[in-house]
């Protein structure tokens, strides 16, 4: 199992699962808007988590969470491009830290600029279905892509989410978004898929997949799973989630649920806390 593209490879065959650390340079994501606006602050903030363990960050410049408004491009270039080039040159630093960047982003137009600017991977919540352009972009750079699964939009995905199978529906679109990305000229290996957890579902949907995840593993693609600080898990801790303790700790085993069961990456806030976990969970997943 390897996922590749220009200047990465990532080889899971040795059964190491992978941390994505998320760097939202944003004002208004769910529970960090703010945090990482300065582009010093963000690179600060990605080196703590490349030195807690990430191999890969995530830079975002548009929140997803439920009922956020698109933002416009310029604005979403103004706040993601100074970033990319921060961390592209951090990486090119004699004896550097080694990790991978990523862009989370529905717009080919800020995917072409961050890959321009040093970015290895796109990963797009809408799986290239929002801009035309972008499978074409990604293919023409030889990228690597994410391609996730969501019902709607970040407007409405949690208007009223509804599933026959969710499990079926989730691996179908990705079968299908899979077959669109190969038709667009992307070879299967330069591709991981996410089943979307929390985007356009229950907390019940939300179980179900994870319950259910060999399902999405079973496409032959990497898996990547997104549960950190996720309101379904907040939702399950009742009043305890106002302690932050809580909610990271909830998340921490949603993230070895998730590997245990298959996923290759966890795409989390906190690397710290995650990551001794998930050295645990792959030691005995090597050993049974």
């Amino acid at each position: 199992m390897i996922w590749s593209g220009r200047n990465f490879s990532l080889d899971f065959s040795d059964g190491r699962s992978r941390l994505m650390g998320i760097l939202n340079v944003t004002p208004d994501s769910f529970s960090d808007g703010g945090s990482f606006t300065d582009p010093k602050a963000a690179v600060d903030g990605a080196l703590a988590m490349v030195e807690a363990g990430a191999e890969l960050i995530d830079v975002g410049g548009e929140s997803s969470r439920p009922g956020s408004a698109p933002v416009p491009l310029d604005e979403e270039l103004r706040r993601v491009i100074p970033t990319v080039e921060a961390l592209h040159a951090l990486r090119s630093m004699p004896q550097a830290l080694r990790f991978l960047i990523s862009v989370d982003t529905t717009k080919a137009e800020v995917a072409r600029r961050a890959l321009e600017a040093g970015a290895h991977i796109v990963n797009d919540i809408s799986a290239g279905r929002f801009d035309p352009a972008m499978l074409a972009t990604v293919a023409g750079a030889g990228a690597g892509l994410v391609l996730m699964h969501m019902q709607g939009t970040p407007q409405t995905m949690q208007l009223d989410p509804r599933y026959g199978d969710v499990t079926n529906e989730v691996v179908g679109f990705l079968r299908e978004r899979l077959a669109a990305a190969k038709a667009a000229g992307i070879p299967a290996e330069q591709i991981a898929v996410d089943p979307g957890i929390g985007f356009g579902k229950t907390v019940g949907h939300n179980l179900t997949l994870l319950r259910r995840l060999e399902a999405v593993v079973s496409l032959g693609r990497p898996v990547l799973v997104g549960v950190s600080r996720k309101s379904f898990i907040a939702k399950m801790l009742g009043p305890d989630a106002a302690q932050a303790d809580a909610l990271r700790q909830g998340s921490v085993a949603a993230a070895v649920w998730a590997v245990a069961r298959g996923a290759h990456i966890a795409r989390v806030h906190d690397v710290a806390e995650t990551a001794p976990a998930l050295r645990v969970i792959d030691e005995l997943r090597r050993k049974s």
